[in-house]
Order: C-alpha cells, then sequence, then structure tokens
C-alpha cells in the first residue's frame, strides 16, 4: 500500500443518523447518571450548568470535530491516524503510530473496568424484572448489604485478584453475561451490529428517561428538586471549583479520548457533515444527563436524602429506597431506570472496545470475528481478576491515560498536520464554509485544555 492511499473499509456507518446514535451511545454512559446530578446538586443547579454548557460547546467544536474528521480523514483507528498525521507534517509515520497505542491501551484498560459495572447493571436489571429490587423495601441494611456483595472492594489490585480467587468472584455471571451480549453483537459489525442496536438503544434509552422524568413532575413533594435546579447563585459563578468539575464532567462525558471517536470517525462516508455531528452528539449527550437530573434530583427531594455519594452508590443504593417509596409505580420506574443504565452501558462498552478490535482487524488483516473475540477474552478475564478494584482501576485510567490520548489526538491535528489539510477534513461533506475560528480554537483552547485535565486531574484526585 502506497504512503497515499487510504484504508479501505468495508464495513461502516450506513447513515449519518447510525453513526449518531453509535457516538451518542459513546458518550452517554454511566456517569450521566451517577455523578451529573451530584455536581449540580452540590454546586447549585444553573450555578453549575452554566459552566457546564460553555464546556459543552467548546469541546463539541473543537475535540469532538477533530476526532470524527480525523478518523474519517485517515481510514484508521488512532495508531493509524496518528501515523499519517505524522507522515502529512513531514515527521516520524511509525513514531505517531507508536504514539496512537495510547488511546488504544486506555480504550481497553476503560472497557474492562465498564464490563465489571456492565455486570453490576445486568445482575439489578434481573432484579427489577424480578421484584427483588422494590421488595427490599426502604432498608439500607439490606439495600447497602446486596451492593457490598456485588461489588467488593479491596484496597489494592494484589488484594483483589487474591480476594477474586479466593472468593470465585463476586459477580462473574453477569459479567459474563455482559461480555456475551457486547460480543454478539461486535462480532455482526459495524453496520450489522454497531450500528443497528445503537439505533435501537439509544432512542429507547431516551424514551425510558422521559418517561421516567414525567412520572417525576406527577410525583408528590418534588417540587423542591425542581426549584433547587433552576435556582442560580452569581457568587458560585466566581467559585474556580464549580469551573473545573464542570468541565471535567464535560470532558469525559463528550468521549473526547483520541479513540473511540477516531474510529467511528474512520467508518464515515465523504458525504457526514462533521458539524453538525458533532453538535447533534453534544446535545444529546447532555439531554440525556439533564434527563438523569430531572429523574434524580426531585425523587430524592421527595424523602429528603443527600447527593454527596455520586458515585456508583448513588445508581445502585441511594435512589432505591427513594423510588419504592413510590407507591403502586415503584416496580415500573425501577424497570424503567436499570433498562435505561442498561443501554447506556452497553452501548458505551462496545465503542471502547471497538478501538482495539479496529487496531489488530487493520494491522494483521484478520476476519472481524477474529479480533473480535480475542478482544473480548482479554477484557473478560482481567474484568474478572480486578472486581474489587474497579474504583481505582477506572480512575487511573481516567486521570493519566484519557487525557493524554485526547492531548495527542488535538496535538496531531492541530500542531502536526498540515492546516489546509486538516480544515479540508473537517470541511468534507458538508456545503457551508468551515467557522474561521474552528482552527485557533482547536490550537489554542482545547489542546491546552486537555493539558489542564491532565494536571487537574493528578492534584484533584480527579475532576470526572
Amino acid at each position: 500500500m502506497s504512503n497515499n492511499q487510504t484504508t479501505v473499509k468495508t464495513d461502516g456507518f450506513k447513515s449519518q443518523w447510525g453513526f449518531i446514535m453509535a457516538a451518542v451511545g459513546s458518550c452517554v454512559g454511566m456517569a450521566n447518571v451517577w455523578r451529573f446530578p451530584m455536581l449540580v446538586s452540590k454546586y447549585g443547579g444553573l450555578t453549575f450548568l452554566i459552566p457546564y454548557f460553555i464546556f459543552a460547546f467548546i469541546i463539541c467544536q473543537s475535540g469532538m470535530m477533530e476526532e470524527f474528521s480525523l478518523g474519517r480523514w485517515a481510514g484508521a483507528g488512532p495508531s493509524g491516524a496518528f501515523g499519517k498525521a505524522m507522515e502529512n507534517g513531514g515527521k516520524s509515520k511509525k513514531l505517531g503510530e507508536w504514539l496512537g497505542g495510547i488511546p488504544i491501551i486506555g480504550a481497553l484498560c476503560l472497557a474492562i473496568g465498564y464490563s465489571v459495572i456492565m455486570g453490576w447493571v445486568f445482575y439489578y436489571t434481573k432484579m427489577a424484572f424480578t421484584g427483588e429490587l422494590t421488595a427490599m423495601g426502604q432498608d439500607m441494611n439490606v439495600i447497602g448489604g446486596t451492593f457490598d456483595k456485588v461489588a467488593p472492594a479491596a484496597d489494592n489490585l494484589i488484594e483483589a485478584i487474591q480476594q477474586t480467587f479466593a472468593t470465585g468472584g463476586a459477580n462473574n455471571f453477569w459479567i459474563i453475561i455482559g461480555v456475551v451480549v457486547s460480543l454478539v453483537i461486535m462480532v455482526l459489525g459495524v453496520a450489522g451490529g454497531i450500528e443497528k442496536s445503537c439505533k435501537i438503544m439509544i432512542p429507547a434509552l431516551y424514551v425510558l428517561f422521559i418517561g421516567l422524568a414525567v412520572l417525576m413532575i406527577f410525583t408528590p413533594d418534588t417540587g423542591a428538586g425542581y426549584s433547587y435546579i433552576f435556582s442560580l447563585n452569581p457568587a458560585g459563578l466566581l467559585n474556580p471549583e464549580v469551573w473545573v468539575y464542570a468541565f471535567g464532567q464535560c470532558f469525559f462525558s463528550l468521549s473526547v479520548a483520541g479513540s473511540g471517536s477516531v474510529v467511528y470517525g474512520s467508518y464515515l462516508g465523504k458525504d457526514v457533515k462533521i458539524r453538525q455531528s458533532a453538535i447533534i452528539c453534544a446535545i444529546l449527550d447532555t439531554s440525556a444527563a439533564l434527563l438523569a437530573m430531572l429523574i434524580i434530583i426531585p425523587a430524592m427531594a421527595t424523602v429528603g436524602a443527600d447527593l454527596g455519594d455520586g458515585g456508583p452508590g448513588l445508581m445502585f443504593i441511594y435512589v432505591l429506597p427513594v423510588f419504592n417509596n413510590m407507591g403502586g409505580i415503584a416496580r415500573l420506574i425501577v424497570i424503567f431506570f436499570y433498562v435505561a443504565i442498561l443501554f447506556a452501558g452497553v452501548s458505551s462498552v462496545i465503542n471502547l472496545l471497538e478501538v482495539p478490535i479496529n487496531f489488530l482487524q487493520d494491522q494483521f488483516k484478520m476476519k472481524r470475528w477474529i479480533p473480535t473475540v480475542i478482544i473480548h477474552a482479554v477484557a473478560l478475564v482481567v474484568a474478572l481478576l480486578i472486581q474489587p478494584w474497579t474504583s481505582q482501576w477506572m480512575d487511573m485510567v481516567s486521570i493519566y491515560v484519557l487525557p493524554i490520548g485526547a492531548f495527542t489526538a488535538g496535538i496531531m491535528y492541530f500542531w502536526v498536520m498540515k492546516k489546509d489539510t486538516a480544515l479540508a477534513a473537517a470541511q468534507l461533506g458538508s456545503d457551508k464554509p468551515l467557522m474561521k475560528w474552528f482552527y485557533p480554537f482547536g490550537r489554542y483552547v482545547f489542546v491546552p485544555l486537555c493539558v489542564l485535565c491532565f494536571v487537574l486531574g493528578i492534584a484533584w484526585g480527579g475532576i470526572g
């Protein structure tokens, strides 16, 4: 293959809508549910939302557009795209390919952590349908004890592995179920598996969330929650902490990590409008977070509950007594809630696993099912081993690896590639001229923000 050739894809998204649904699926994750409402509650409704909306615009109009454009232009995932960008800029192609390994490793590691969490979600979804969750009522000993059994904790990785071998794993069966579901979807290919499944799961997720949000409106004693959401404390906007956490939440929620968005971009047709797609993705991702907020904060307000725990505890422990207190519709609410989270989680996992699968497929010219099985096998084995250390594992990846991946992709596009090449890549497919500020915006705002995310993440122990 000559240096000027682009990797020929035999599979890809068949429509812009299919691509958008898949991209939204990669963005909408469980952090939309277990962290976003907590941050809105902690920092004061609109006082947090205003900075969040500002950062959503910045990242959507720079990082998201850049990663979609880079992947489509190169026709490859991070390794191939970074190599081609370096070559275009007159630098070492091989070095670029090696640097592309950072986001690939990051995506695989994040997918492993998500696989453990998906095991929890599958188990809780099962209990929602059988009525086991509503049967717990408001007994926090039972609710908390159930989650402790499903998701035991260890202080370090060695202890986690020892604990897993000693106990046989806390939730092995449901982790296996989650990985098998992902495997089945992804073996079917990009168009036949990822695109088709996301076209079903993502609209269904929004229908379920909207249904729950409407139910909350007609639930007694939720008014205080709505009042708080729409409150604004101007003095709070002067608090740097508000802006840091709004930025961190937005950065990770929009999935700019130089990995999945680049890969999905490589499956795009030349007629897809990059800017339009990025805007729609950002709007839909933000909408999912807002819907989760409109469900959880009013629900918690009905019993005066504290949203102080924004981790998995919010999703698996603290919302259950609230939902179970809602009378005859409690079981329906619980089912809707966990099915929606299930769809969000599965769509995120398949996006993350597609990154290493794409790499192996391109590097070794394998039939798709071979790297799909290999990567899922690796993810399953490691996920089973690290179960009690999942929280620390996810923190490690999000603090150290993901920002570096986003930064490297931004450097490749805005600093290494020729400017004309980068602009043409973003313009392709659109009749409207590219906004003049896109390139300097990405160069001097987005790329430094990636550095800031890395530094603040280390200094603050994670910001997203």
